[in-house]
């Protein structure tokens, strides 16, 4: 009956520091993972999927700062490109910010 328990009291072990290590590990992945879209910052044909009209995916959009394009950066970062009126860490030129929403401004014109 001793080795019955101590092959029970080994498995609720197991299972408990198995369980605690995938926990820690998706905690990890989400925080670590946490991005979200800053519109207005890409250099032409740097910005992430789904630029707006015109283009496709990635590397699509055709001028700098387009309004529509984005690019992920870590959650809160937007801020840092003077979002919501904030202090800009990165400047842009011409008094242009980031935003978490899609810009009306420098957009491809059509040829």
């Amino acid at each position: 009956m001793s080795t019955t328990n101590n092959t029970r009291k080994a498995t609720i072990i197991a299972g408990s520091l198995a369980l605690a290590l995938s926990q820690a590990a998706a905690i990890q992945t989400a925080s670590a993972g946490a991005k979200e879209k800053c519109y207005g910052i890409s250099l032409a044909g740097q910005n992430d999927c789904a630029a707006g009209p015109g283009t496709t995916c990635a590397g699509t959009s055709t001028v700098d700062y387009q309004g529509n394009a984005w690019t992920l950066v870590p959650a809160g970062d937007c801020a840092k490109f003077g979002v919501e009126e904030t202090q800009a860490e990165f400047e842009l030129p011409e008094e242009r910010v980031g935003s978490l929403e899609a810009l009306d401004r420098d957009l491809p014109t059509d040829s």
